[in-house]
Formats: C-alpha cells, sequence, structure tokens
C-alpha cells in the first residue's frame, strides 16, 4: 500500500515494503549504471560516458546478489538477476557506443563551424570534366 492506503503497482510483485524498498535500491544502482554507460540523460539532460562509475554499481548489484541468495523469493530473484545480465551486457558494447557518440559529436561541432564560419569550415571543390 501507498501512502494513501491504495496499493501500489509494486505491491502485486513484491512480498513486503522490504522488498518493494530493495528493488528501489537495485534500480537506482541500475540507473547509475545505465546513465554512465550513456544509454540514458543524466539529471541535466546530458549524454555521459563514465564506464569505472558504471562498473561500480554492476559490482555493487553484483554483491547484493551474493547477499541477498537465499533471502528474497523466486521472482525477486530471477528479476536481479535478469536486471544485472542487461546491464553486464550494455557495459560490454558501451566502448563501441562512446566512439560512435565523440564521433557523432565532433561531425557535429563540424558542421556547426561551418555555418557559424563559413570560410573556415570544410567545402569541396568541383572540377568540370573539361577542365
Amino acid at each position: 500500500m501507498n501512502h494513501r492506503g491504495m496499493p501500489s503497482p509494486m505491491s502485486e510483485i513484491f512480498s513486503d515494503d522490504d522488498s518493494a524498498r530493495l528493488f528501489q535500491l537495485i534500480h537506482m544502482f541500475q540507473r547509475s549504471a545505465l546513465v554512465n554507460m550513456g544509454l540514458m540523460p543524466d539529471i541535466e539532460g546530458k549524454i555521459i560516458y563514465n564506464l569505472p562509475e558504471s562498473k561500480e554499481a554492476i559490482d555493487l548489484l553484483c554483491m547484493l546478489q551474493k547477499k541477498t541468495k537465499g533471502n528474497i523469493t523466486d521472482i525477486e530473484q530471477k528479476m536481479l538477476n535478469g536486471i544485472i545480465s542487461e546491464i553486464q551486457l550494455q557495459f560490454i558494447s558501451a566502448p563501441k557506443r562512446r566512439k560512435e557518440h565523440q564521433e557523432f559529436l565532433a561531425e557535429s561541432k563540424m558542421v556547426e563551424e561551418s555555418f557559424s564560419d563559413p570560410k573556415h569550415g570544410p567545402s569541396e571543390t568541383i572540377i568540370s570534366e573539361e577542365e
């Protein structure tokens, strides 16, 4: 039940308030990992890549997984396992996404500069076949 006495959506999944709070904590670490892998914007709307911070969040989730083994329900264990597996897979591809994002930003900056200072921006010289 929520603070108004109404059933919360989480009460359908979790057996008690402690389980719901545990998954709030898990989702905090999951969000931290996703933000630091550039998969979600930070609170300012920026895309960031801080892979050591992301790895720390994943490591904390793995620690919780070990420490809660046998103390949570099967469905809770499956949810936790799924969350960890998904962000570990995302972590593997994070360096490639980071490189692609940096290339995109560099290209965007070049295009922006060519509009703001056309003399120094990239250009093409078109030569006719007659020349």
